[in-house]
């Protein structure tokens, strides 16, 4: 069977279960569908819903924070209310010297629209990207 027809999730690797939930729920908003082992931590495993669905896998790992790129991008109607949202929660928004960025940190997508990056307490990269 192809792979198409079945969900898919991104896995978040974490140094710190707690202080990741703090981020996850607390600043970003995402509601907790499950909770359950990671490896050898009891609870140290959450799986975050986004957009109707599974859509995070974040759990606790010695591999957190390995990836310089970005892990998952939310696409979202107005970029605009969303990062200023997140600011509010005291989410900060990353600014790369190779690129142009507003005052909240959006800049430019290549081929139309708009982005923004910030990390979660790891490193772990995320984006919020709008078509306008």
């Amino acid at each position: 069977m192809p792979l198409s027809t079945y969900q898919v999730r991104a896995s978040i690797a974490v140094s710190d279960i707690d202080r990741a939930v703090a981020f996850y729920e607390g600043k970003l908003g995402l509601r907790a569908l499950q909770s359950g082992p990671s490896a050898h931590v009891a609870d140290g495993s959450r799986t975050y819903g986004s957009g109707g669905g599974p859509a995070l896998n974040v759990y606790q790992s010695v591999t957190a924070g390995k990836s310089p790129a970005t892990l998952a991008t939310w696409y979202v109607d107005d970029i605009d209310e969303i990062v200023d949202e997140l600011t509010s929660t005291g989410v900060e928004f990353a600014r790369y010297d190779q690129l142009e960025h507003d005052a909240k940190g959006i800049t430019a997508r290549a081929g139309g629209g708009r982005i923004a990056w910030f990390q979660d307490p790891d490193g772990n990269t995320f984006a919020i990207e709008a078509d306008v």
